[in-house]
């Protein structure tokens, strides 16, 4: 099969609609937020607030399926498998569906747990149930997005994702606008304007995979249900979601071992963090493009050119991240003070600054390695380098929290960063020997 060939401009097409997109996310939240405070009460704002976290905690679980399906996906592209490929979004679109209607039979016990551990009072947790009854019915629609990105994603079709993303967030908001602001509905408007906004992304989604029904391969039993074809989807899902689970894990021990040092250093830290999402954000273009172009190469045995993508999206990364940790060190203090009006914490978020300079540097191996074996779908090895990784950080902050108190804690975190970088490293070499031919 004739492979396009590999530049930078290639690389830049797939990578830069994925960072606009990102781009894109904050504003829902700010939209939402906004909106509902124009009714000049606080319950509202924390109701909107609680139930868009619970319900996203719980989309989260399902956004395997994203990177999953990227890997498989991209591997049946390079191996010339149209009707693998095909069937891929099948079995991602089943899953969706499945987990979706799960989801809806469930939500009553879904939020009586959530708010069990989560207790709020009673009219925040009245409006948040109104908000959460009304969204969860587009459940099926939000988990279908992981996998029908991934799908585009794994041809490299990145501009059809950041459309998607802009009609999605820009019917919320419009409908936002009109039924809180417009009709008064209040914490009902907003809930009914992402119901409608997740469907409607899912059905623009449907319409730029249209070239995959007018295959018959979608609709094929043996081949979408083919048992060697599903356990290993089930492997790669299944270890995929063991390190997701253990990197959230990762920040939520690091905000709660932070608040031991008070509420000051809390929302230093909470600020701060603010540092490496956008480091995360700005290096998911070029770790989506490495997914594709890997796993493209991979599923066509084409050592050389899989090393080649590696080494041209990590050239990428490595300059992003030199560009990220210039911008912290010049202007890190300028971006807390927007960040926080208190005085105490951003004195205390300058204290940590030096942390997101250094953060960038040492994490971009992880991040853009985690493509990688994504692309390969060698996702047992990420499953128990991530493993590792917690380990080094559980004892990171053994080691050094009693020493160096929040220091320390940031050090433990930086530490998990390096061990996965590191050991992912070591691990590479296997991963190019696994490619079919060479």
């Amino acid at each position: 099969m004739t492979q396009p060939a590999l530049t930078h401009r290639r690389i830049l097409k797939v990578a830069i609609p994925v960072v606009l997109s990102n781009a894109t996310v904050p504003i829902l939240g700010v939209v939402d937020t906004g909106v509902v405070g124009q009714m000049g009460q606080a319950a509202p704002i924390a109701a909107v607030g609680a139930g868009a976290i619970i319900l996203s905690s719980i989309y989260w679980i399902f956004g395997f399926l994203r990177m999953g399906t990227t890997g498989l996906a991209a591997q049946a592209l390079g191996a010339g498998d149209r009707a693998e490929l095909v069937a891929l979004l099948s079995r991602a679109l089943l899953i969706a569906a499945v987990a979706g209607a799960a989801l809806i039979a469930l939500q009553w016990a879904i939020f009586a747990l959530a708010f069990r551990l989560a207790p709020t009072n009673a009219e925040v947790e009245g409006l948040a149930r109104d908000y959460m009854t009304i969204r969860i019915w587009s459940a099926p629609a939000a988990i279908a997005i992981y996998g029908l990105t991934g799908w585009l994603i794994a041809q490299e079709r990145t501009a059809a994702v950041l459309v998607i993303q802009l009609v999605m967030n820009g019917a919320n908001v419009a409908l936002d606008l009109w039924f809180v602001l417009g009709l008064g509905w209040g914490v009902t408007g907003v809930a009914f304007a992402s119901f409608l906004a997740e469907w409607s992304g899912v059905a623009l989604a449907l319409w730029f995979c249209r070239d995959a029904f007018i295959d018959h391969a979608w609709r094929d039993r043996a081949q979408v249900f083919d048992a060697t074809r599903l356990k290993r989807m089930l492997a790669v899902n299944t270890d995929i979601l063991i390190r997701s689970v253990l990197l959230q894990l990762t920040f939520a021990s690091f905000l709660l071992t932070g608040g031991k040092f008070g509420t000051v250093t809390l929302a230093a830290n909470q600020v701060l963090l603010q540092f490496v999402y956008v480091t995360a954000y700005s290096l998911d273009g070029f770790a989506f493009a490495v997914e594709a172009l890997v796993g493209r190469y991979f599923g066509a045995g084409d050592r050389s050119r899989l090393r080649r993508s590696v080494l041209l999206c990590g050239g990428w990364g490595l300059a992003t991240v030199s560009v990220l940790a210039l911008a912290f060190a010049m202007g890190g203090g300028l971006l807390v003070d927007v960040m926080a009006t208190a005085p105490e914490v951003r004195a205390a978020a300058r204290d940590y600054l030096p942390w997101m300079v250094a953060a960038p540097l040492i994490g971009v191996a992880a991040w853009m390695l985690d493509g990688v074996f994504i692309g390969a779908t060698r996702t047992r090895d990420m499953r128990n380098m991530m493993i590792l990784s917690f380990a080094v950080y559980l004892i990171g902050l053994m080691l050094f929290v009693p020493i160096l108190a929040n220091h320390g804690l940031w050090a433990a975190l930086m530490a998990s960063f390096a061990a996965r970088g590191l050991t992912l490293g070591w691990r590479y070499p296997a991963l190019e020997r696994a490619a079919i031919r060479a």
